[in-house]
């Protein structure tokens, strides 16, 4: 009320000046020419003051008038705003609980606001998911039509995404004309997967191994039931053919959990030197005497990388142990690390530490190269299984690291040995 009513006195002032000036000013005139006798002037005067203040009082009664209108309508105005706020937070708290990501699109499709779920899972792969044809599609029929619509995409980076968005109108005026709400497939449909290809590996490497011991088990009732040398050595086969599907259905659930979990990447810091370290003198007591050495070679410092420090370990153990087997005949397994730069070729353009494991063995000709990390892909299929090999410990490291966003790369040449090198980001 005061600021409304500070400007009162000049504006009085102003509107007596304004409608007393003039009639004062030819009152005066009249008087001065002597057309207008004294007192008739004087009356004249008395009552055209009298009519300014009149008009001046209420025009200040208007004004006040209009000033508590204002501060009505000002307080009134603050009270929405603060209604509006304590709405938008009340809100903004609902997104926050929501599990699921949520958009807020305006009608040409791009992101107004999205809740931390949608970051936590998209971070800055977001705008590449938004230019998605398939939801950009979806987007513009559900905001002309105003009827939801859910569709299914598939995102091949930074890692392959199963992924269903449902795209709801939203009416108003605001900028807010959609929402979208994506569920994450991926999982689930990883999970049916391995269903499938658990059974389809499980019963082709398990056939041969089950039908040896079933034959041996009919060859000890029938034949060999009364002698007892082909007894040991029957049961000494059957004995390593059980610990050769005990190995493969370990390995084939170590991947299985791997893989449900691949697209979640580890938060854990580990120190990658102090790993090493821990691997070598692990992996020391399998080397005979004067047999193959190992040896540590590790750039110093090197950075922390985030990293589950348990499959980090096992993919050193797998990485090992194929030196070990297929390689030891040079006569030194290398472990090694080093730091890399920020676009050091051939790594990607983020800083990280590179670990390898080299041998000198006979080396993979090129032609298996590419196919090494596909399940139950055997260079020497006889070799690796008199050997005790799976044919699942590269693909176990593959998929180790790709949910490390690292990359793996294996280099060898036949005659010169093999190097297996493993970039991983820093943390």
């Amino acid at each position: 009320m005061a600021s409304g009513a500070a400007p009162a006195p000049r504006g009085l002032i102003a509107t007596m000046a304004l409608a007393a000036g003039t009639p004062l000013v030819l009152l005066l005139a009249l008087f001065g020419a002597g057309v207008l006798p004294l007192a008739p002037a004087l009356l004249g005067g008395a009552m055209v003051l009298t009519w300014a203040a009149g008009l001046a009082y209420l025009w200040r009664r208007d004004l006040e008038t209009l000033a508590a209108d204002l501060a009505r309508l000002r307080r009134a105005r603050d009270a929405e705003a603060a209604a509006l706020s304590r709405r938008a937070g009340r809100e903004a708290e609902i997104l926050a609980l929501l599990p699921d990501p949520l958009i807020l699109l305006d009608a040409e499709g791009a992101a107004l606001r999205a809740n931390p779920a949608a970051g936590r899972l998209f971070g800055d792969d977001l705008p590449a998911l938004l230019r998605h044809p398939a939801l950009r599609g979806a987007i513009g029929r559900v905001v002309a039509s105003g009827a939801a619509e859910s569709v299914a995409l598939a995102i091949a980076v930074p890692l392959p995404r199963a992924l269903e968005a449902t795209v709801l109108p939203l009416p108003g005026a605001g900028p807010e004309r959609a929402v979208a709400v994506i569920a994450d497939r991926t999982q689930a449909e990883a999970v049916e997967r391995m269903r499938a290809d658990f059974v389809a590996n499980v019963s082709h490497e398990l056939r041969n191994p089950l039908a040896s011991l079933i034959g041996f088990i009919d060859t000890l009732r029938g034949a060999a039931a009364d002698d007892p040398a082909a007894q040991a050595r029957f049961l000494a086969i059957m004995a390593e053919q059980g610990a050769r599907m005990s190995r493969l259905i370990d390995d084939l659930l170590a991947l299985s959990r791997i893989e449900a979990n691949e697209h979640q990447p580890p938060a854990e810091r580990i120190d990658l030197a102090a790993l090493l370290a821990r691997a070598r003198a692990g992996f020391e007591p399998r080397l005979s005497a004067g047999g193959p050495r190992l040896a540590l070679d590790l750039a110093a410092p090197l950075p922390q990388v985030a990293a589950d420090a348990d499959q980090i370990m096992q993919v050193l153990q797998n990485l090992l142990e194929n030196a070990l087997k297929y390689g030891a005949e040079g006569g030194e397994i290398r472990l090694s690390a080093e730091p890399v730069a920020a676009g050091g070729a051939p790594w990607p353009g983020r800083a990280g530490v590179v670990f390898a494991v080299a041998d000198r063995g006979p080396g993979i000709a090129p032609e298996h190269l590419p196919r090494l990390t596909e399940r139950f892909y055997r260079v020497d299929k006889g070799r690796s299984r008199a050997m005790g090999g799976t044919g699942l410990g590269l693909a176990i490291v593959k998929h180790i690291i790709s949910r490390h966003r690292g990359l793996l790369r294996i280099e060898s040449a036949e005659g010169q040995g093999t190097v297996v090198r493993v970039f991983l980001p820093a943390a």
